[in-house]
């Protein structure tokens, strides 16, 4: 079965949105050492290797705002789609305490044959995609994990990412600070502005306004669980966009 570096979901939808996720999954290529990075499944399988429920996310929000998804078919340590191609982090060594073995001796051949067979055609198909409405509203679903190793568990279930662009960000936080029941992090737990990341890319190089969605991965883990957070998030979206005048 040939390989496919991305997946499209609804490109004739007419929704302006477009709903990405760099980390949709833990996938290992075949041409990367063999399929496997040299971890336990215990490791892939956790937020070290892609964001956990991210996907099922997106799937769900983009089907309620009618509108086109597009979801990463390689994991994060294989190459990170949310780095820019000079980003020290592209391919990393090691990440919250793991070593990843199949990455420790990857030469610029190999970072090379990465980019060019996952990396570059995700942001090809991703920049289409952006590009097919003059209006488009770029969403970026991703997860985080509850607690890095060694550090104290971090109190938010949802986050809000942005750069010097607020447009849409600031009326987003507003909007779910309202609601009782959650603990929203502005900028947390990661801050919003990494030179060449996809927003930067996509969205703040052309001026469409966008946001990047954080959500705590012990939140979004069944399906059940992931449907339920879209159908939270799609109207309170909508009305953030219409607060900042669409």
């Amino acid at each position: 079965m040939t390989y496919e570096p991305y997946e499209i979901l609804g490109a004739d939808r007419p929704g302006r949105w477009l709903i990405t996720c760099d980390h949709a999954a833990n996938t290992v290529p075949p041409f990367v050492n063999d399929g496997q990075l040299g971890l336990a499944a215990g490791d892939m399988n956790r937020h070290i290797a892609y964001d956990v429920g991210a996907a099922g996310v997106t799937r769900a929000l983009a089907a309620e705002l009618n509108a086109p998804a597009i979801l990463s078919n390689f994991s994060r340590l294989v190459i990170d789609p949310n780095r820019g191609e000079d980003d020290p982090t592209l391919l990393m060594r090691l990440y919250d305490g793991t070593i990843i073995p199949a990455n420790r001796h990857a030469d610029q051949a190999e970072l090379e044959r990465r980019l060019n067979r996952c990396y570059r055609p995700y942001h090809t198909a991703l920049a289409q995609l952006a590009a097919r409405q003059e209006n488009t509203v770029i969403i970026s679903i991703h997860s985080f994990t509850r607690q890095l190793q060694g550090r104290e568990p971090r109190p938010w279930q949802i986050g809000v990412l942005y750069a010097a662009d607020t447009r849409l960000s600031v009326p987003l936080i507003r909007r779910l600070e309202q609601e009782p029941d959650l603990c929203v992090g502005e900028n947390e737990p990661y801050g919003g502005h990494l030179p060449g990341d996809a927003i930067a890319r996509h969205a703040i190089a052309y001026e469409r306004q966008n946001t990047l969605i954080e959500l705590r991965n012990d939140l979004i883990e069944t399906e059940e669980q992931q449907t339920a957070w879209a159908k939270r998030l799609a109207p309170i979206l909508t009305a953030a966009l219409d607060d900042c005048g669409g």
